[in-house]
């Protein structure tokens, strides 16, 4: 078991009507505020109304930056920060999920880089200082309000690419599960299989040893979200199935459940050659990729956790023979995902074929192996993303 240092900064005002302490802690950090957000659905909302008018209250001069794109674009990144740079802003205000939230942490470094932001996300040039980061998050999914990490795209090289540091982490988030009510059926499937994924992939299908706690919480997590997340399709305002699934993702990926081991994100480098190539929904394609990825994995030396997972999880026969075990737990995720929260099943389905391939494989790997709970090869991940076809 490893030796660990455990630190979370972020402050969360978590539940209904927290946003009356918006203005008191965006001011504490200056009077210069860049509002960001995406497409225009906090307006439809009234969730921009509400934070306009908390600002205004604590006397805060507000510009803005809109239409950050799911998988966010470096481009919007640089244009980010020439408006805090030329309008010396203060503090960053990210209303929105995990594409807003991620922007805007790189928009925060690249304030103070006078070159291409994305240098910054390839590490050409290290972060350095950032300006400081609150959050309203609107979407259940990347945990990006309570963790120092960001994924930004590059639609002209193809590439998409994640960047960690501890000066991204946001100072203050605020998680009110009523702005998630108007997430769609669409929508609240790819994020909860987003979260899903941040746990199978990044901590509970590894080889690092464990604490016993923290393995127990991670099955919690991922029963939380296998129990809510259909009633949250079913009914939008149900405020506890909301609550769950959005506490549930801040701590699928706010260092907690990664206490006492050493991790890998082999699914997640897969599929972010994905929405590189093709700029689809990141939890949609995490969804097609992950039970593939466990059935090409699967074998005698690490079917004892998938075992754990069809047992704990999924309350399947103990006594069954291990294999049989493995192989119905991933059933009955793959019947959870494309059946009980009806997304895409195939690649085919939303028009990708394999042309692209090898190039996403070599790239997946960066020419070596793609390390995980079962190292890969360029030649496994072009395998199973033609099982994913």
């Amino acid at each position: 078991m490893y030796n660990f240092v455990f630190q979370n900064t972020t402050k969360v005002y978590f539940g209904d009507n927290q946003l009356s302490h918006l203005g008191e802690e965006v001011k504490q950090f200056g009077t210069r505020v860049l509002l960001t957000y995406g497409g225009g659905t906090i307006k439809k909302i009234g969730l921009y109304d509400k934070v306009i008018d908390e600002l205004k209250k604590a006397n805060l001069t507000v510009f803005e930056l809109s239409g950050i794109e799911p998988n966010p674009r470096h481009t919007k990144v640089n244009k980010g920060a020439d408006i805090c740079k030329k309008e010396k802003i203060d503090v960053l205000l990210a209303v929105g999920g995990g594409s807003t939230i991620d922007c805007t942490k790189v928009i925060a470094a690249a304030t103070f880089y006078d070159g291409d932001s994305w240098d910054l996300v390839t590490h050409k040039a290290p972060v350095t200082k950032t300006l400081p980061i609150c959050t309203v998050l609107t979407l259940s999914a990347t945990g990006s309000e309570m963790d120092s990490g960001a994924v930004i795209s590059n639609l002209q090289t193809n590439e998409k690419y994640g960047l960690m540091h501890p000066l991204l982490q946001p100072k203050v988030s605020f998680l009110d599960p009523t702005n998630t009510f108007s997430v769609s059926p669409y929508q609240t499937a790819c994020g909860s299989a987003d979260i899903l994924s941040h746990v199978f992939d990044i901590f509970y299908f590894n080889k690092s040893e464990k604490i016993d706690m923290v393995e127990r919480v991670t099955e919690d997590v991922i029963k939380t979200v296998i129990k809510y997340t259909p009633i949250a399709i079913q009914e939008p305002t149900n405020y506890r199935a909301r609550a769950n699934l959005m506490w549930a993702s801040t701590w699928a990926l706010n260092g907690f459940l990664q206490t006492g081991g050493e991790f890998h994100a082999p699914c997640h480098a897969m599929e972010h050659e994905l929405s590189a190539f093709y700029d689809i929904t990141h939890g949609l394609g995490l969804a097609i990729i992950t039970p593939r990825w466990m059935e090409y994995i699967l074998d005698e030396s690490n079917v004892s956790q998938f075992k754990k997972f069809g047992v704990n999880v999924f309350g399947i026969d103990p006594k069954l023979p291990d294999m049989d075990i493995a192989r119905k737990a991933i059933s009955l995720l793959s019947d959870f995902l494309f059946n009980k929260l009806n997304l895409k099943s195939t690649l085919h389905e939303i028009g990708i074929d394999d042309k692209n391939f090898m190039t996403m494989a070599h790239k997946a790997c960066r020419g070596g192996v793609l390390n995980g709970f079962k190292p890969l090869t360029e030649e496994d991940i072009e395998k199973i993303y033609r099982m994913c076809l």
